[in-house]
């Protein structure tokens, strides 16, 4: 996770994770990312069920009863685990995570452990009732996926009104006084959409948008040819920034962020070295405060069966499963040699990886992507924009 509104923009400073110690447990969430130990926040896909059918979604979930989900002992069982081992966040997902009936009493429970609690949404299901409950939670944050404007976004999601309906969903939070942002994944379909979507922010006075690199896996396999080339890539990001700098220079401090390709980090750093050579020097200390893709460090995942995962993207390699053992077990655990790779991933990585100046601040991008479209574990991301004489 890259903040373009933290580094570009200078909303965050070293002295602001030094100021907490640098420790997960006490850092504010917008510094997790920065923190010493990299406890993991957790993605907990606590159901697989979802209303809607989307091209790129990486749990291939459908509206069906899909069997063997965690029942709510076992899914406490698990968070009370989580929490004692020190992980700040539990983000529920799915699946849409507001089709599980006991999703409500989840969220207390983790909260009342003293955890923070996200749920990650398609929106259309957050009506005034259900906004109203989650207000009552203490919930850190609601994100909503909009994968583009009215047209597209109801394409891309395969459903008629999905927009109308996700965009209420956003209203009837915000008019709670809950955190919510946008969560959009960046593909050939919708680049061009991007200032529209800005536009939307600033007009809404929407707090926080997350811009995801698009991972090939799940139903993403098919609509690989949605790649953005590396040219696009670096448009898109030249586009993030201008259009982020704009919200600050009109006083909206919108939190601007990009997932999933931390090569990111490296061209904002590039760019800066440009425009604002001594800012650019405390954006290279809070990358390596951030060390890059976390996959079985500082972010993992539990599905709604159990099995525990390196991130949530990454499904054909499971570590064990949380009703046979604790995931702190799981996760610590480095006999098991992909997860004691994991957590030693930058002596592993090949090709142009291997030699790239920003290993430490990148760790190899994503893992999970470069063995979808390679085959290779541990070769080079495709989707790695920077040129040779760049890294």
């Amino acid at each position: 996770m890259i903040g373009i509104s933290k580094l570009y923009m200078g909303a965050v400073e070293q002295s602001d994770v030094i100021r907490y110690g640098g420790k997960s447990g006490k850092l504010p969430s917008h510094l997790l990312q920065f923190s010493e130990d990299k406890k993991p926040v957790v993605v907990f896909n606590c159901t697989q069920r979802c209303n809607l059918s989307c091209i790129h979604c990486y749990s291939d979930s459908k509206n069906l009863d899909y069997s063997g989900e965690l029942s709510t002992d076992e899914a406490k069982s698990f968070i009370e685990d989580l929490a004692a081992f020190g992980s700040p966040v539990i983000l529920f997902s799915g699946g849409e995570p507001l089709m599980r009936q006991d999703l409500m009493e989840l969220v207390d429970f983790a909260v009342g452990k003293g955890m923070r609690a996200v749920i990650s949404t398609n929106g259309t299901l957050i009506t005034k009732s259900w906004a109203k409950k989650m207000k009552q939670r203490n919930l850190s944050y609601v994100g909503v996926s909009l994968d583009g404007l009215m047209k597209t976004h109801d394409s891309f999601r395969r459903s008629p009104k999905a927009f109308e309906r996700a965009m209420e969903g956003v209203n009837h939070c915000m008019e709670e006084g809950i955190k919510v942002g946008l969560r959009f994944t960046i593909n050939k379909m919708n680049m061009t959409e991007i200032p529209g979507i800005f536009d939307l922010v600033e007009s809404k006075k929407i707090p926080r948008i997350c811009f995801y690199h698009l991972v090939t896996t799940g139903r993403g396999e098919d609509i690989s040819d949605l790649l953005l080339s590396d040219k696009e890539t670096r448009d898109v990001l030249d586009l993030l920034m201008e259009r982020t700098k704009r919200l600050f220079n009109v006083g909206q401090e919108t939190e601007v962020l990009t997932v999933d390709n931390h090569a990111d980090g490296a061209y904002v750093y590039l760019k800066l070295k440009e425009e604002d050579p001594k800012r650019a020097e405390e954006v290279l200390g809070l990358l390596k405060m951030n060390q890059g893709n976390s996959s079985g460090v500082g972010i993992g995942c539990v599905s709604w069966d159990g099995e525990v995962y390196a991130d949530q993207f990454w499904r054909n390699h499971s570590f064990g499963n949380v009703r046979k053992r604790p995931f702190s077990e799981i996760w610590t655990d480095t006999s098991e040699p992909l997860m004691g790779k994991l957590k030693r991933k930058k002596e592993f990585v090949k090709g142009r990886c291997a030699k790239c100046r920003w290993l430490d601040v990148c760790a190899g991008n994503f893992r999970a992507r470069a063995e979808a479209m390679t085959g290779d574990t541990w070769a080079s991301d495709p989707a790695c924009y920077l040129t040779d004489e760049e890294i």
